[in-house]
């Protein structure tokens, strides 16, 4: 290996579109992959929020263009892909990072609205975010697209079983998708964080006790931090040959059940 191993890491040159990124994971993601030599382009649904956190990786160094999108709304995806087009000419890396949980209680009781709404952001926008992406770039070029799930895709758990399913379908539209476009030089991997502490998650990390965490593997509850590691790996060339795969990032919290 004559490169150095930072290299590997580096994203030097590259340009990284990067949802859901106004806090938490995708905002500790996009600062993560500026630093690492990447331009980037967040997105979010408020504008006023997007532009806040922009401010925050520019004052990093990064250089960013913050971009108001509802990526369930097909005019707005394609209003977001052709604004990173024109401030970049190309898009090397997506995150698929936007979620959304409207959907709580037993599944008996969910309203179809909620359902539907899960879906719309969690899967449906994953899939025709790419898809343009695909069509504007990386069909062409190559890239690396990288979703965020949950470790709920692979589980149950009363309260949030609609958010999982959704989580379980985008792991294995994962899969699909790498398997279509790999020889396409495109690289499509997912991310499974567990309980990671964000304001998303607050409900669940809030009401968690001691010793539940204790009973951890890594006995804490996980930071941005963690899963913005392991989004850079995705994304560089130390993961060249990694496609179709869900890397999980849980501390072991699956295996403590």
């Amino acid at each position: 290996m004559n490169e150095s191993i930072f290299s590997m890491f580096s994203l030097k040159g590259k340009v990284a579109l990067i949802t859901g990124a106004s806090r938490g994971i995708g905002e500790k993601i996009a600062a993560v992959y500026a630093k690492a030599g990447a331009r980037v382009v967040i997105c979010s649904r408020r504008e006023k929020e997007i532009k806040e956190a922009a401010e925050r990786i520019r004052s990093g160094g990064g250089e960013v263009l913050a971009v108001a999108a509802n990526v369930s709304v097909d005019k707005e995806r394609r209003r977001l892909v052709e604004k990173a087009m024109e401030w970049a000419g190309r898009i090397d890396i997506l995150v698929n990072n936007a979620g959304t949980n409207p959907g709580y209680g037993p599944l008996a009781d969910i309203q179809e609205q909620a359902w539907d709404k899960v879906f719309a952001v969690n899967v449906k926008a994953p899939l025709f975010l790419s898809q343009l992406v695909y069509h504007a770039w990386m069909k062409d070029n190559g890239g690396a697209i990288i979703n965020v799930a949950s470790i709920g895709g692979f589980k149950t758990e009363k309260g949030i079983n609609v958010y999982n399913v959704s989580k379980a379908a985008l792991i294995h539209l994962t899969r699909c998708l790498a398997g279509e476009w790999g020889r396409c030089g495109i690289r499509v991997n997912a991310l499974a964080p567990g309980l990671i502490k964000t304001q998303f998650s607050s409900a669940l990390w809030e009401r968690l006790d001691e010793e539940k965490v204790q009973s951890y593997p890594v006995p804490r509850i996980g930071t941005t931090d963690d899963v913005a590691g392991a989004a850079l790996l995705l994304a560089s060339e130390a993961s060249s040959y990694i496609t179709g795969h869900i890397l999980i990032v849980d501390g072991g919290q699956l295996l403590a059940g």
